[in-house]
C-alpha cells in the first residue's frame, strides 16, 4: 500500500506541473489573470494560438506520462486493481494534480487536455476517434459562435467516448469513463450556468 500511495503522489506531481502559466512565460502575461482566469489550454488559446499548442502538448503529455509509467514502470502485482483499473487510477490522480496543482495554490485547469492523455495510452484506437470528434465539433461550434464553445465540445467529447466504452468495450471500462466525464462536467459547472442561460 505505501508503493502504491507514492506511485499515485508522483502521478498527481506531474499533473501538477502548470503548462498553461509556463506556456505563457516571457510574454508578460499571467493567464491566471485574463479571459477567464482558468490556467488551462482553452484560456491560453484566447491569447495565443501559438502558446495554446505547447499548454496542449504540456497538459495532454502529463496525463499520458503518468498513466504510461503506472503501465509500463509501476505495474500492480495484485488482483486488484486490474491492469486498465490502475491505469484509471493513476490517471485520475494526474488529472486531480493538473485541477488542484499545489503549484497554483491547489487551482487550476478544468482537467480536459490532461485527461485526453490518460484516454489516450488506455484506449489509442477509440480514443483518435474520439479526439477526431472534439476538433471537429469545437471547430465548428466556434463558427457557430456556439456559447461556451470549448466547455461543450469537450464535455459531449466524453460523453460520447463513455458510449463508445458502453458499446464497444465493457461496463468496468464504460464506469471509468463515467466517472471521469461527472468530474469533468463538475469542473465546468460554471461554463453549463452560462450555456443554460444563453
Amino acid at each position: 500500500m505505501p508503493s502504491l500511495l507514492l506511485r499515485l503522489l508522483a502521478c498527481f506531481a506531474i499533473g501538477s506541473i502548470p503548462f498553461a502559466v509556463i506556456s505563457m512565460a516571457g510574454s508578460g502575461i499571467d493567464i491566471r489573470k485574463v479571459g477567464s482566469g482558468n490556467p488551462g489550454f482553452n484560456n491560453v488559446l484566447r491569447v495565443s494560438k501559438g502558446r495554446a499548442v505547447i499548454a496542449l502538448i504540456g497538459d495532454l503529455g502529463k496525463g499520458y506520462l503518468a498513466v504510461w509509467l503506472a503501465l509500463k514502470l509501476w505495474p500492480v502485482a495484485h488482483p486488484w486493481p486490474s491492469a486498465i483499473g490502475w491505469g484509471w487510477i493513476c490517471g485520475f490522480a494526474a488529472v486531480l494534480g493538473h485541477c488542484y496543482s499545489p503549484l497554483l495554490r491547489f487551482n487550476g485547469g478544468k482537467g480536459v487536455a490532461t485527461s485526453a492523455g490518460v484516454m489516450l495510452v488506455l484506449y489509442p484506437f477509440w480514443a483518435v476517434i474520439a479526439l477526431v470528434y472534439f476538433v471537429i465539433s469545437r471547430i465548428a461550434f466556434g463558427k457557430l459562435k456556439w456559447p461556451e464553445a470549448g466547455a461543450s465540445a469537450s464535455l459531449s467529447t466524453w460523453v460520447m467516448f463513455t458510449m463508445l466504452m458502453i458499446v464497444y468495450v465493457g461496463r468496468v471500462d464504460a464506469a471509468y469513463a463515467a466517472i471521469m466525464t461527472a468530474f469533468l462536467f463538475a469542473r465546468h459547472h460554471a461554463n453549463l450556468r452560462k450555456l443554460w442561460a444563453a
